[in-house]
């Protein structure tokens, strides 16, 4: 029982923080650390999913009709909205999938636009678990390295982390 107790604090720890726009990277590196890779990047992806979706709704319900009223009639306002909802899913991928895109601002940015719920909480789910994952695993590794073993796992998830990190700039350059 102790577990699951310990289980839903940490996503609800995840959900309040991303909800209100505190740094979840702290959280996602403890979670590898008391939950192990596998479970930790679960329960991160679900309570980071969670709250950017609660900030999303924050941003939709509190500032879109401002936003839309002042903003408007920007042209790169309206082809940014026309772009999200041509291409929602991958939109929100794109963004995810970058771990340098800085995710918080990110959930109320996707909550000034007219992207609906579903793909947005699908692609932020489904984009955040590579780089949840290579944080997670740094927790892990790092836990390793504490109790004496595990350099190799956490030079291993280091490279990971520089690697994901460095992906925009290699997808830049082969479109070049």
């Amino acid at each position: 029982m102790a577990g699951f107790v310990a289980i839903g604090l940490f996503v609800l720890a995840h959900v309040a923080a991303t909800a209100i726009g505190l740094p979840g990277t702290v959280l996602v590196i403890a979670g590898g650390a008391a939950f192990g890779v596998i479970w930790g990047t679960l329960w991160s992806t679900i309570g980071a999913t969670l709250g950017a979706i609660a900030a999303f709704y924050v941003a939709r319900c509190l500032m879109r009709d401002w936003v839309e009223r002042r903003f408007g009639h920007h042209r790169a306002l309206q082809r940014l909205n026309q772009m999200v909802q041509c291409h929602n899913l991958s939109c929100v991928l794109a963004v995810r999938f970058a771990p340098i895109s800085p995710f918080n601002v990110v959930n109320f940015w996707f909550g000034l636009t007219p992207i609906s719920l579903k793909p947005y909480a699908i692609g932020t789910f489904l984009g955040i678990i590579p780089g949840t994952a290579a944080y997670t695993w740094l927790g892990a590794s790092g836990m390793k390295v504490f109790h004496g073993e595990g350099w190799r796992e956490l030079a291993g998830a280091l490279l990971v982390l520089a690697l994901l990190s460095s992906l925009p700039i290699w997808l830049r350059r082969s479109k070049r």
